[in-house]
């Protein structure tokens, strides 16, 4: 088969490349060009990501304009195709309509996108924007996707609460309305920048002028301003409840007709319900997604006809044109894909590889192997193991008693019970920076009424130490790394019920089982667990304790530090036992656990950031309807607007930050909305795990990890005022 020329330039190396179709020909779009589309084109848009492995991942998206036509619209489908087919059916393949872009493509141009007028089979011009004499409007919309469409220059363009961008080639004037606020203006800024420096290689003046101050240069060209309208709102923020809405099908377009077979009405579904020979379709249509699945077994000509698959389906589902289209190759599947699934396995599971990065639409993240001797200097490290530091740090307990709470003796630290609830204030000191955490930790069995206090009781020891504080929610059975390191090299005990305070321990049973868990830091969790064989976990140790013998068994995947674990336990309790691998339990061993029966053999996935690597959300819960819109690309600290309430989830927990302009209603609501969030996250996420509650100016080296190149004294000046001094105007 016979290739473009282009495609020997396609994905050689890593990053981005763009291409605009044009009279039926792929011609490559200047790097200097890159974000901006004329809204009657076509355009591909490959991006490359070498692995660790050494090999090369890719995310090809075919974009159309508004006005594209179909002639061209066609033959960018084809070069898709065929670029799919050079590259070995590698591509996630994406289907992206002007002004409806993907969170992936969008996180290719954090600076903004333009949309301009024109394009080639129309038989307008294009604007060679490095021209003198050029005279265009822009205005600049959205807060997390910046998009910058071109309008007619005309006052009748403008309104109160967006920017505008005119460009008259030797001078670019950015106008703000009165009603944008400074966040805005600052993404805004970033646009018209990128304009100046990459359009006119630095040689236009730019000015920046607010509504009420216009230069002459811009009144010369539209007149005297009228009074203008108010902002216009376009809420982007999409329901949450419709993230879970999902049906899987089989689907067949063998015969040039649509053919679609029910596999499961409702998520999460099975892995196994994908067969490597054949198609599937999962419906995600309410929250705006489609997903085909092309397995690797599968007829030819089913794999090249699933754009036409997607758009059949839209059209006899009803849903909107702009639904966004991913086609992923199997053993290609992205996060997002992945959510749907009740687990997800790879083969690098099973011999614990992994890619050095996740690509997808969130982010690329190193992974950091821990090291407690770096821990205090590595932010990254700290977030992607869950430590701040290795625990060594100063702390206070206490346990809750009615609406009070009570100083729980040292003796008794580490040891909880599963009906209290206790608040644990934690000092950490992390590169220089001195900060604190209060933990609530809330037993399985407390008291409704104490579960409350705990809440209450924390928000007024915040208060009390300045409001800087970071607070941390958890559910027994999910605690958190760092939590299990505070106990001076013992393990964190959870006993099944009763509680510390005199007189209200449970009578022991005869015959006890503890989970023994490690963390990066080689610190153990003992969890009590019903005494039965299947509450066993190959990927663990157990303690099993009767009266007169004890045993430490050894699953498969556990390690040393966990049988280390298990002793000191055992040892705490007044006993001694013997070690046993998985395997060559005696029958002594199964008459204590009520005889033998089948336990969890299933290794844990070893990889949980390529699974589920960090996403970010704006969220809102003003209306009563939950309501989320998730940021684009590489998380950023320039992503956390002071006014907003926001959500970085990191899978083993959920971060909840709040903006120190953010309205009261949203910050009330915070902790309710990181509720909402988890209930409503497609893969039926454990409701227990813990959320963690950041101010800003406040953040943990657990969540500053996770962002690129964060400065601790960012928001020390106005992040506007800087963008400004160094435009240099």
């Amino acid at each position: 088969m016979a290739y473009h020329p282009e495609f020997e330039r396609a994905g050689q190396q890593s990053g981005l490349q763009v291409w605009r179709v044009e009279d039926m020909d792929l011609v490559p779009v200047p790097e200097s060009k890159y974000g901006a589309f004329y809204s009657g084109d076509a355009y591909l848009v490959l991006n490359t990501l070498k692995q660790r492995s050494g090999g090369l991942q890719y995310d090809l998206h075919f974009w159309q304009g508004k006005e594209c036509s179909q002639d061209e619209s066609g033959s960018a489908a084809i070069f898709v195709i065929q670029m799919d087919d050079f590259l070995g059916g590698k591509p996630v393949q994406y289907r992206e309509v002007q002004g409806h872009e993907s969170s992936t493509f969008s996180g290719y141009f954090k600076s903004g996108i333009q949309y301009l007028s024109g394009g080639v089979a129309s038989g307008f011009r294009h604007v060679e924007t490095n021209e003198v004499e050029v005279q265009r409007l822009m205005q600049v919309k959205g807060r997390r996707v910046v998009r910058a469409t071109q309008v007619l220059v005309s006052w009748e363009s403008f309104n109160q609460g967006d920017c505008f961008i005119l460009d008259l080639g030797q001078v670019i004037v950015q106008w703000c309305g009165l009603q944008s606020n400074r966040f805005e203006r600052l993404k805004s800024t970033m646009v018209s920048k990128g304009i100046r420096d990459n359009e006119r290689c630095g040689r236009a003046e730019l000015q920046i002028c607010n509504e009420g101050a216009e230069p002459s240069s811009m009144l010369e060209i539209l007149g005297e301003k009228p009074d203008l309208p108010e902002c216009q709102v376009e809420d982007t923020k999409t329901d949450s409840s419709n993230r879970k809405l999902a049906k899987l099908y089989k689907v067949s377009n063998a015969g040039g007709d649509l053919e679609v077979t029910m596999v499961s009405e409702e998520n999460p579904f099975s892995q196994q319900d994908l067969q490597s020979s054949d198609c599937y379709l999962l419906d995600n249509g309410a929250n705006g997604h489609i997903f085909i699945w092309k397995g690797r077994d599968s007829n030819i000509d089913e794999r090249h006809a699933v754009q036409n698959t997607a758009q059949q389906f839209i059209n006899k589902s009803g849903y909107p044109a702009y639904t966004q289209v991913q086609i992923l190759p199997e053993q290609g599947e992205t996060p997002l894909f992945k959510q749907f699934f009740k687990t997800w396995r790879t083969a690098e599971d099973t011999v614990g590889m992994g890619t050095g990065y996740v690509s997808n639409h969130i982010a690329k993240i190193e992974k950091v192997p821990f090291d407690a001797s770096e821990l205090h200097q590595s932010n990254a490290m700290a977030a992607q193991h869950g430590m701040v530091d290795s625990g060594d740090g100063d702390k206070q307990i206490w346990r809750i008693e009615g609406s009070d709470k009570v100083p729980v003796e040292e003796s008794l630290h580490g040891q909880f019970y599963g009906g209290d609830s206790y608040i644990i204030l934690y000092n950490y000191q992390h590169q220089g920076r001195h900060g604190q955490i209060i933990y609530i930790w809330q037993g399985a069995e407390s008291s409704q009424d104490e579960v409350g206090a705990s809440a209450i009781l924390a928000v007024e020891l915040d208060d009390e130490l300045g409001g800087g504080a970071v607070q941390v929610r958890v559910v027994q059975g999910k605690e958190p790394a760092h939590l299990i390191s505070l106990f001076g090299g013992q393990p964190m005990v959870v006993y099944r019920g009763g509680t510390s305070r005199d007189g209200g321990q449970s009578e022991a049973a005869n015959t006890r089982l503890f989970q023994v868990r490690a963390n990066p830091a080689g610190r153990s969790r003992a969890v009590e667990v019903e005494a039965a064989s299947s509450s066993l976990n190959s990927s663990d140790t157990f303690l099993l304790l009767t009266p007169g013998d004890g045993w430490v068994w050894q699953g498969q995947g556990s390690v040393p530090e966990e049988t280390e674990g298990a002793n000191q336990v055992a040892a705490l309790l007044g006993s001694s036992a013997s070690v046993v691998s998985e395997g060559d339990e005696s029958d002594d061993f199964w008459d204590a656990l009520g005889g033998k029966s089948e336990y969890c053999t299933s290794p844990r996935l070893k990889d949980q950031l390529d699974a589920h690597p960090p996403r970010l959300f704006a969220c809102s819960n003003k209306t009563g309807t939950f309501l989320i819109e998730e940021i684009p690309g590489e998380i950023t600290q320039e992503d956390l607007a002071p006014d907003d309430v926001m959500l970085l989830d990191t899978w083993d927990q959920v971060f909840v930050w709040i903006g120190s302009e953010a309205q009261s209603e949203e910050r009330a609501e915070a902790l309710a909305s990181a509720a909402t969030y988890i209930q409503t996250d497609p893969s039926n996420r454990d409701p227990r795990t813990p959320v963690v509650q950041v101010k800003q100016g406040f953040e943990p080296p657990t969540f500053t990890g996770w962002f690129l190149g964060w400065d601790f004294d960012y928001w020390t000046s106005d992040p506007l005022e800087r963008a400004m001094e160094g435009l240099h105007i």
